[in-house]
């Protein structure tokens, strides 16, 4: 899709009546151009990865969460937390699944540890510790996208700066004047721009929808975190081991 949009917009900055076609342009781009072009491609491909890594990742952490909760609900009630520890592993790609998987191993293991009154405080920081974990990795890549939202203009536009370079060059060197001298070195500045924009709109867009992904993800890994620690309180309260 990327590559079409890439063609439309060099055949747009084309001027009307001229003969010149995409390999006739390539061919007239100066080394610096073509590598600012290359390094566009290279940061739209990444990208791209990135979007599509994004998407299944939070589209399987969404389906398997909701298998999670329905089937470790019952187990907790029943206070059967081997049972929903194993629930939690079998569904690892669940953001919800690894905060309560963390939460649950804490409190066995603190349980026949540390004195009761510190049981819910070591539940309570292995379920910190776990969030932030798993918030770092519904994370990963999207500083990249940003970072590549914010800069493929500025290497779009120093194509473009290098064009218009060319064009003066042309003017210098053919002692001519009028559109013609300059058309190919407008072409290929307005490619350059072109394809900066066109790398750069999808990857903030796609940063600003995976961060509030993200942040959705957040709230429910911090829900469940605390009904976690008001099962563990309601569980020691009853005297339950």
């Amino acid at each position: 899709m990327l590559g079409n949009l890439a063609v439309w917009a060099m055949n747009m900055v084309v001027l009307q009546g001229s003969n010149w076609d995409l390999r006739a342009m390539w061919g007239s781009m100066s080394i610096i151009a073509k590598v600012v072009v290359g390094i566009l491609f290279l940061l739209s491909a990444w990208s791209l990865g990135v979007m599509i890594d994004r998407v299944l990742m939070y589209s399987a952490a969404r389906k398997q969460s909701r298998v999670f909760v329905q089937q470790v609900a019952g187990a907790l009630r029943e206070g059967k937390l081997d049972e929903a520890i194993s629930i939690a592993e079998r569904n690892k790609k669940s953001h919800i699944a690894k905060v309560v998987a963390t939460g649950l191993s804490e409190f066995q293991s603190a349980s026949s540890q540390v004195a009761d009154a510190e049981v819910i405080e070591a539940a309570k920081r292995g379920l910190d510790r776990s969030v932030a974990i798993v918030h770092a990795e519904m994370k990963r890549g999207l500083s990249g996208l940003a970072t590549i939202g914010s800069t493929a203009p500025f290497v779009g536009l120093f194509g473009t700066v290098v064009g218009i370079i060319n064009a003066f060059k042309g003017i210098e060197t053919t002692k001519a004047t009028g559109l013609s001298a300059v058309a190919g070195g407008i072409s290929e500045a307005l490619v350059t721009t072109a394809l900066g924009l066109l790398v750069a709109v999808p990857a903030v867009w796609a940063y600003n929808y995976f961060t509030n992904k993200v942040e959705a993800f957040d709230v429910e890994m911090d829900n469940s975190s605390m009904e976690l620690v008001n099962y563990f309180i309601t569980r020691r309260a009853g005297g339950k081991k």
